[in-house]
C-alpha cells in the first residue's frame, strides 16, 4: 500500500508536467482561474519548491507548521507575472483553515499573488473556497480550489475534443488521464452525504422545524454542493462536453449567499435542487432530492409544438420523440395557462392512450410539456453512500432514456405564397398595386 503522502507527491508532479508540456491542458486551467495564456507567454511550474531565505527545508506532514507547497506556477505573459502556491491533498486529506492561512502568510511574505489546492473536495467554481478564512486573513491572495476530478475531467475532455496539438501532447495527457483513473491514485469522486444526512432526513419525515443555521442542515447544503459538482463532472465525461452547472449571478458571486439561501430553500421546502446546461439539449435538466417524500427527479421542460391543434396531436408530437425510451419511471406533466391542475400521465399510459393529458375541464390543448423521471428510495433515502450512488445512476438514466431524444420544437418557416392566392388575400397594398401596374405598363 503506498503512503498517502507518496501519492501525493506523484500525483501532484503527473498534474504539473501535464501543465508544462500539454498547452490545452494548462490553458483550460488557468482559464478556469480567469488568466489567459497568449502565444507569446511563458509558463513555469515547479514542484517540491524551497525558498532561498528558508533557514531550512520544511518537511511534509499532516499538520503542524513543517508543511511546504507542492509547487509553483509561474506565468509570464511579457506585461506582468502572475504566480501562485499549489498544495495537493490526496485520498480523505484535505488543506486545514490553519495550514491554509500559513501558506496565504507566505505567498503574501513572497508576493505571490494565489493560493491553490488540489484534494477530492469538490467546489461550484475555483474561486469558491472549500475552507473558509476571514477576509482579513486572505486579503491581498487570491484563493482558488480545482478537485482532482475536475482536472481528470478536463483532461478527459480535451482529448475526446481532439484539442491538443500534437501527438506527443495527447499521448502525454493519455498517460495523466490513466494515472488519475487508477484506483490507486487516490482521486475520488464524491462518495456520501454528511454524517446528520440520516438525522436529518429523519426529522424531516417526523416533521420536526429546521433551522437554516443548524450544523445538520448547513453541513447536508455544503455536501450537496460539493455532489452538485462532482454530478456535473459525470455527465460531461458520459457526453463527451463540458456540463455546466447553472447558478443565479448572485450566487457565482458569493459562494456564502448560495449556502445560505440554499438552505433556507431546505428548511422550506425540504428539497435540495439544482440545474445542469447540458450543451445543445432542449432545456435545462433540473435535479431535485425531495427529501419529504425520499425520491429523487429529474426534469426537462419543453415548449409544445404550436402548428399542432390538439392536445392528442400534442402529446403524439412528444411521443415519437421517446419511442424507444424505457418507460419505467418516466412521467409526462401537461402544463396549460392559468390556475387550473396540471395533468399527467406516465410515458407507459401515454403510448396506450394519449388522450390521458387532455383536461376535461378546459379545451386549451398544453402550452409545454414536463418530462420527468421520479425514483423512491423509500428507507434507502437515509443511507449516506446510497443516495449518492443512486442519484449518480438516476440522472445519467434519465438523459440517456430522455434527455438526448428530446429536441425542441422550431417553428416551420414561411411558404411562399402564390400571386393569386396573395392577391385574394388583399396582402399587396396600394403603392404596391399602383407598382405592378406601372411595371405592366
Amino acid at each position: 500500500m503506498v503512503a498517502d503522502t507518496s501519492r501525493e507527491e506523484r500525483a501532484v508532479s503527473v498534474v504539473l508536467a501535464a501543465f508544462r508540456g500539454v498547452e490545452a491542458f494548462r490553458e483550460a486551467a488557468l482559464r478556469s482561474l480567469g488568466q489567459r495564456v497568449g502565444k507569446r507567454a511563458r509558463f513555469t511550474a515547479l514542484t517540491e519548491i524551497v525558498f532561498e531565505d528558508d533557514s531550512h527545508p520544511r518537511k511534509k506532514g499532516k499538520g503542524g507548521g513543517n508543511d511546504r507547497p507542492d509547487g509553483l506556477l509561474v506565468l509570464d505573459t511579457t506585461r506582468q507575472e502572475w504566480t501562485a502556491l499549489l498544495e495537493g491533498k490526496i485520498g480523505n486529506d484535505v488543506v486545514s483553515e490553519d495550514q491554509l492561512k500559513r501558506y496565504v502568510a507566505d505567498a503574501k511574505a513572497r508576493g505571490v499573488n494565489a493560493v491553490i489546492t488540489i484534494t477530492n473536495q469538490f467546489v461550484a467554481r475555483p474561486d469558491h473556497h472549500p475552507v473558509k478564512l476571514s477576509k482579513r486573513d486572505a486579503k491581498g491572495v487570491e484563493l482558488y480550489h480545482w478537485s482532482w476530478m475536475y482536472l481528470l475531467t478536463e483532461a478527459t475532455l480535451l482529448l475526446e475534443e481532439e484539442a491538443v496539438g500534437s501527438a506527443d501532447q495527447r499521448f502525454l495527457l493519455e498517460e495523466v488521464v490513466r494515472y488519475l483513473r487508477h484506483d490507486t491514485s487516490g482521486v475520488t469522486g464524491f462518495r456520501s452525504m454528511n454524517p446528520e444526512w440520516k438525522d436529518l432526513v429523519t426529522q424531516v419525515r417526523d416533521r420536526v422545524t429546521l433551522s437554516k443555521n443548524a450544523e445538520e442542515v448547513r453541513n447536508t447544503v455544503s455536501a450537496w454542493h460539493q455532489e452538485q459538482r462532482d454530478l456535473g463532472l459525470i455527465l460531461s465525461r458520459k457526453v463527451g462536453r463540458s456540463v455546466r452547472l447553472k447558478l443565479p449571478r448572485e450566487h457565482r458571486k458569493n459562494a456564502d449567499k448560495r449556502l445560505e439561501d440554499d438552505a433556507d430553500v431546505l428548511v422550506r421546502e425540504h428539497r435540495l435542487t439544482c440545474t445542469f446546461d447540458v450543451p445543445d439539449a432542449a432545456s435545462d435538466i433540473e435535479v431535485a432530492a425531495d427529501i419529504a417524500r425520499r425520491s429523487i427527479f429529474a426534469t426537462m421542460r419543453l415548449d409544445a409544438p404550436r402548428d399542432k391543434k390538439s392536445t392528442k396531436a400534442r402529446v403524439n408530437w412528444l411521443l415519437r420523440q421517446l419511442k424507444d425510451a424505457e418507460a419505467d419511471g418516466i412521467q409526462v406533466r401537461a402544463l396549460r395557462r392559468g390556475r387550473g391542475q396540471h395533468l399527467k400521465a406516465s410515458l407507459a399510459e401515454l403510448r396506450e392512450d394519449p388522450r390521458h393529458l387532455e383536461d376535461p375541464e378546459r379545451s386549451s390543448p398544453p402550452s409545454a410539456f414536463e418530462v420527468f423521471y421520479s425514483l423512491d428510495l423509500a428507507g434507502k433515502f437515509t443511507g449516506n453512500r446510497v443516495f449518492i450512488d443512486r442519484l449518480e445512476e438516476a440522472v445519467p438514466h434519465f438523459y440517456e432514456q430522455v434527455g438526448q431524444r428530446l429536441r425542441a420544437w422550431v417553428a416551420p418557416p414561411p411558404q411562399i405564397q402564390s400571386r393569386d392566392t396573395a392577391e385574394a388575400d388583399g396582402e399587396f397594398g396600394d403603392d404596391e398595386q399602383a407598382g405592378r401596374s406601372w411595371a405592366g405598363d
